[in-house]
């Protein structure tokens, strides 16, 4: 199960960005989204897939139903399949490894526009997004960070971010994360002006309903 962060732990993550903006250029932007997505429709498409399939072979190989029956049959098992992967325990792993991560990927992309992290000036913000139940993390960087610091340097940090998220440890691979930054961004883009143009404070995503 999967818990945001509390007060407490929010303003150590605000507190963390604004000690690395103070020597950068950069405007750091972070996102915890509890999921990117409730995949209702998935469980739902497998209860439809094996209530169609399943009954359907049974009746082939035996030739133990009639057609009113073999349909009352398919009905039945989708309607405990559904209440069967309502749970969350079952219902999550019904979702692919690549959906997940799509599903994750496009809401960080949606993050990066939706916090304007595209309008600072000289190009230089960054978005560090996680997404709780998927267990994932993203740097997304504007192009002025990017041409001054390459990928690869991000990715390794993101690894770090991401088993420590798998652990239940985000508080610390936040701040980890942050400070790991924010020593790039000190040597590549030292801070030459007075700015805040974007809120210092994490931004919460909790689960749908």
């Amino acid at each position: 199960m999967t818990t945001l962060l509390t007060d407490s732990e929010q303003q150590q993550v605000a507190a963390a960005i604004t000690e690395v903006e103070r020597e950068t250029d950069a405007e750091l932007v972070t996102v915890l989204a509890a999921a990117s997505d409730d995949y209702s429709y998935i469980p739902l498409l497998w209860a439809g897939v094996i209530a169609l399939l399943v009954p359907g072979a049974i009746n082939y190989f035996t030739g133990s139903l009639g057609a009113d029956w073999l349909l009352v049959v398919q009905w039945v098992t989708f309607i405990l399949l559904c209440l069967l992967f309502r749970f969350p325990g079952v219902g999550h792993h019904l979702v692919p490894k690549a959906v997940r991560f799509w599903r994750a990927s496009n809401m960080a992309r949606r993050q990066f526009l939706e916090q304007d992290l595209h309008h600072t000036q000289g190009g230089v913000g960054m978005l560090v997004f996680v997404s709780e139940a998927e267990h994932y993390v993203e740097i997304l960087v504007d192009q002025g960070i990017a041409d001054k610091v390459s990928d690869g340097v991000w990715g390794e940090i993101v690894g770090t971010f991401t088993n420590q998220v798998r652990s239940g440890d985000t508080l610390a691979g936040f701040l980890g994360c942050i400070e790991s930054c924010g020593q790039h961004l000190r040597e590549q883009l030292p801070a030459t002006r007075e700015k805040n143009e974007l809120p210092n404070h994490l931004v919460l995503i909790p689960k749908r309903s």
